[in-house]
């Protein structure tokens, strides 16, 4: 079976850092554009940061710009998203989710492959 894996997800001080994992099984993701998206009870799901195929071009939310980095392990088939300085507002389910396209394309896309979700919760 195909797909994507979350991990890295837990509860975290306001202030703290998380690094969530996005890794592939039964398919190799070197040829997809990432996103990182997430969705907050009663909210809308959300695009948080996204990575081209190549690992050139990134792009962020603005509400985390400066604060989480996107990055990609093709040896390890995996993709993360280092999130610093968190708030209590980024709590949420994460999803990573997997296009077979060289740039990145938003939430409402048919993505190819999408996680099951790691959750995040930032609160003291």
């Amino acid at each position: 079976q195909s797909q994507l894996v979350e991990s890295g997800g837990g509860l975290v001080q306001p202030g703290g850092s998380l690094r969530l994992s996005c890794t592939a099984s039964g398919f190799t993701l070197d040829a997809y554009a990432i996103g990182w998206f997430r969705q907050a009870p009663g909210k809308e799901r959300e695009g948080v940061a996204c990575i081209s195929s190549s690992g050139e071009y990134l792009d962020y939310a603005d509400s985390v710009k400066g604060r989480f980095t996107i990055s990609r392990d093709n040896a390890k088939n995996t993709v993360y998203l280092q999130m610093n300085s968190l708030k209590p507002e980024d709590t949420a389910v994460y999803y990573c989710a997997a296009a077979y396209l060289y740039y990145c394309v938003g939430p409402d896309y048919e993505h190819d492959y999408w996680g099951q979700g790691t959750e995040v919760t930032v609160s003291s």
